[in-house]
């Protein structure tokens, strides 16, 4: 029993060598080179079930990129490249309220002592570190459980005990 036919996938002489090209590079990101080999065995004509067995995937993932290559083919390629059309597609809900920066300044207080910003301890709590934060401007708002839990995610010296 044969159900439908998957989309057609052609490629240009342009996207076929950049998409080769993603695959051989050592620098490309495994997501973006196992994207890349999905779109070259769909353009080869093989089917989602054959391109998933192929590449240890799921025939709903081959179908999905499958179809988003093919929706995005219409955008010319000086809009969106090749390597940004293998790219998840942004994640919905709110945008992060604590950027990248501010979550080294709080990592990198965490590192100090706190005998350095006047504190009377010897280890970092989670409603200290926080006052600090605060304090120091990085962010307005933080409540002591989610400056912990930023810090959880890399440990550093000897002051960090009290949180971890």
């Amino acid at each position: 029993m044969s159900g439908p036919r998957p989309t057609t996938v052609e490629l240009s002489v342009e996207e076929r060598q950049e998409l080769e090209r993603l695959v051989r590079a050592h620098g490309t990101a495994q997501q973006v080179a196992l994207r890349a080999r999905l779109v070259l065995l769909a353009a080869e004509g093989l089917n989602n079930a054959q391109v998933g067995q192929h590449l240890g995937i799921s025939r709903e993932a081959a179908r999905l990129w499958r179809e988003r290559w093919v929706g995005l083919q219409a955008v010319p390629p000086d809009e969106l490249s090749v390597e940004e059309r293998l790219a998840d597609a942004p994640r919905p809900g709110a945008p992060a309220r604590i950027g990248a920066e501010q979550v080294c300044a709080i990592v990198a207080l965490a590192c100090e002592a706190p005998a350095q910003s006047g504190r009377p301890i010897s280890q970092w709590t989670g409603r200290e570190i926080a006052d600090e934060i605060m304090r120091r401007g990085i962010v307005a708002r933080i409540s002591p459980r989610h400056a912990a839990r930023l810090l959880k995610r890399g440990r550093c010296g000897p002051t960090w005990s009290a949180i971890g």
